[in-house]
């Protein structure tokens, strides 16, 4: 955990069964403006976005099961989620997700920021993956070192590489 963070009052921990339904609403909350202009009735959206959630959730579990899943909180609140898959020759940034009300205050670059210092004390890169259209996503990981690499059908591919270790003198 970034020394920033923390000073902030922000943690992070293993996700738990408990976080399920939080981590359900939190999924509804960053997905349903994707969704709205589709006009669908709340009950028609809430059980769509539920189904999307549940799927996910099996996706991440059974792919990456031996993945970090944690939860981001401020105090005793959830906030948000960080999912790190620890690897080599790379981790992979599974997921990151914050809260509407948590974004755009440097969390999300710090939360980065120091999954980057953990990949390059193991010396290895991280990957992850950012869905087309997130521009302000896809800008951030850019500020962040972050390189385009492939074009998939819903997401690119993008890499951050790791220094190389300064020679002792």
């Amino acid at each position: 955990m970034p020394e920033s963070l923390s000073a902030q009052g922000v943690s992070l921990r293993a996700a738990r069964d408990d976080d399920i339904e939080w981590l359900r609403l939190h999924y509804r909350e960053r997905r349903a403006a994707e969704f709205a202009p589709l006009g669908w009735p709340a009950a028609a959206l809430t059980a769509f976005l539920d189904q999307q959630f549940a799927m996910q959730h099996l996706h991440y579990t059974r792919y990456y099961a031996d993945a970090q899943f944690l939860i981001v909180e401020r105090g005793d609140a959830p906030i948000g989620r960080l999912y790190l898959l620890r690897r080599a020759p790379e981790h992979l940034l599974v997921d990151i997700g914050l809260a509407p009300g948590q974004r755009g205050q440097g969390l999300g670059a710090a939360l980065i920021g120091g999954a980057q210092a953990d990949a390059a004390e193991c010396g290895r890169g991280l990957r992850l993956h950012v869905e087309h259209g997130n521009d302000s996503a896809r800008r951030l990981y850019e500020r962040l070192g972050f390189e385009h690499e492939e074009d998939l059908p819903t997401h690119a591919a993008m890499r951050w590489r790791a220094p190389a270790p300064r020679a002792h003198a």
